[in-house]
């Protein structure tokens, strides 16, 4: 009995193990399983940590090879656990929330590559904060992907980075709080549409 070629070669892709890849799959961050957190140091004694406790909007794209990511933080929902800090720090000498209310980061260029302990995303593009944009790149860790219990279809990321306050304008006591500011972000997103 001979197979028809199109049969013959499902087949064998089939005992290779070769898939088709996966089309691009949209997904909104879910807030409340979101945490976006920083420290920088104080006179060089300690480390000071706070919080953004809002986002106005979050979205990813994963698809073969790479996707987008979008994200806009409210800049005046900035906690340090210290109301009189975070007074200051949404004022003129810091994150000036009233003129400048976004923090906002858009991919331009994201490539993935698979590793042991999840796939990492290296994501290029512009930050904007406090009026000043800059080029960024963000490396992003894959730490799960699949169905929840909850009946829809989740991923999450960790993303952790440096960056200097002063590239964005923010010069103010540069002398006892420091320039560079270590960021964690994780966060997890609900596939749309599904």
């Amino acid at each position: 009995m001979r197979m028809r070629p199109t049969v013959a070669l499902c087949a064998l892709l089939l005992l290779a193990g070769i898939q088709a890849p996966a089309s691009a799959a949209d997904f909104k961050i879910d807030p409340s399983h979101t945490s976006i957190v920083f420290g920088v140091s104080h006179l060089g004694y300690s480390y000071t940590y706070g919080r953004f406790n809002k986002i106005n909007k979050g979205v990813f794209t994963l698809e073969p090879g790479g996707g987008s990511f979008e994200i806009v933080i409210d800049a005046a929902s900035v906690d340090t656990a210290d109301a009189k800090r975070d007074e200051h720090l949404r004022g003129p000498d810091f994150f000036n929330a009233a003129q400048f209310p976004a923090i906002m980061f858009k991919s331009e260029k994201v490539s993935v590559k698979e590793a042991e302990g999840g796939s990492i995303y290296t994501v290029a593009g512009k930050m904007t904060m406090h009026g000043e944009t800059r080029p960024v790149t963000l490396e992003m860790r894959k730490l799960g992907e699949g169905q929840s219990p909850f009946g829809d279809y989740r991923a999450g990321f960790l993303l952790q980075t440096k960056l200097k306050r002063s590239d964005y304008g923010m010069k103010s006591m540069l002398e006892g709080i420091g320039d560079e500011v270590l960021i964690t972000i994780s966060f997890e997103g609900v596939r749309q549409g599904q």
